[in-house]
């Protein structure tokens, strides 16, 4: 390795542990300040009405995500049946949030659809369509949110709303340059590591925005739900947002601790701090926990059905047919 590479991994490495010390300072600094009397106070005192509209939302969450797997399977030019995708999709996602993105939703993608009997490249194809689809739709949203300042900085802190605001145009700018290579690059094949991948198609990355977009508004809603009606959604989302790519940067399983740290960094100026932390355990157990139960047991039934002999794929879109050779001689 070159000493320029290994003078960058260094940086980043620190940069890396700067990022958890800091949270780690910012969990301990707001920890000092709660009463946690007050947190268990406001936990009991969501109403079954509260309770049933966030589970709903738990729900619709869940589905929306399974479409990512179903436009997936368009991309990659499957067989599987609806059902056993939607089940593989929901699986994967709650292993995803609980135990971290490359274990819970790549690992757990690989072992499912190739017990369904699924080749490796369309399970490669699968699993990029659907990680790309998820961040998509952050981009979109968040650039939206902080081009148009619908998300203000709390109060000292260094980057202030302007900055946020060059962010969200620069994601804007990101989000255009994908629809323009969708539109102009679909019919081309890159390859990666021996797999083949096609951009898709202007249409499915109108299906991709959509999806997520949606997804990531339905997990702002439920955390809008459980928080008092002080704070605005669209500032709900910005932070969710801002806490999403926190928590993909941290490497920590379920984001523990940095989730809760960007909403106190973000919100505790406007909300008071027990309600604040009632709220955000709330919105872990019904998104988190309790679909992770559910999971385990679609997870168990998989394992007990066992392998399934491979399924066809229909001829691989993604690689380019050749021309049959001229016979010789």
């Amino acid at each position: 390795m070159k000493p320029r590479h290994r003078r960058w991994r260094r940086v980043a490495r620190i940069a890396f542990f700067a990022f958890l010390a800091l949270v780690g300072w910012l969990l301990v600094r707001a920890a000092r300040a709660i009463a946690w009397d007050e947190v268990g106070a406001a936990l009991t005192g969501y109403g079954p009405a509260t309770l049933g509209a966030a589970g709903a939302l738990v729900v619709a969450s869940y589905a929306v995500y399974a479409g990512y797997d179903l436009a997936a399977r368009r991309y990659a030019h499957h067989r599987l049946s609806t059902p056993r995708v939607v089940a593989i999709a929901v699986i994967s996602y709650a292993f995803s949030l609980n135990i971290g993105a490359l274990v819970g939703g790549a690992g757990f993608r690989y072992r499912l659809y190739s017990h369904s009997g699924l080749g490796v490249g369309p399970i490669s194809r699968v699993i990029a369509f659907s990680v790309a689809t998820n961040w998509l739709g952050y981009v979109l949203l968040g650039g939206v949110l902080f081009a148009t300042r619908s998300v203000a900085a709390p109060p000292g802190w260094e980057m202030g709303t302007t900055g946020l605001q060059w962010v969200g145009m620069a994601m804007l700018l990101l989000t255009a340059a994908y629809l323009a290579a969708c539109h102009w690059l679909h019919e081309r094949v890159y390859h990666l590591r021996g797999h083949h991948f096609r951009v898709p198609t202007l249409p499915m990355a109108v299906v991709q925005f959509g999806l997520s977009c949606a997804n990531w508004s339905l997990m702002a809603w439920i955390i809008d739900l459980l928080l008092p009606p002080a704070v605005p959604y669209p500032t709900v989302l910005g932070v969710l947002l801002l806490a999403g790519i926190a928590s993909a940067m941290a490497h920590i399983p379920a984001g523990i601790g940095v989730l809760e740290a960007v909403f106190v960094a973000m919100l505790g100026h406007l909300v008071p701090p027990a309600q604040l932390l009632a709220a955000l355990l709330g919105y872990r157990g019904l998104y988190y926990l309790a679909p992770l139960l559910v999971a385990v047991v679609m997870y168990l039934v998989f394992e007990a059905r066992g392998k399934r002999p491979q399924v066809g794929t229909g001829a691989d879109p993604q690689v380019p047919s050749r021309a049959p050779a001229p016979p010789s001689g």
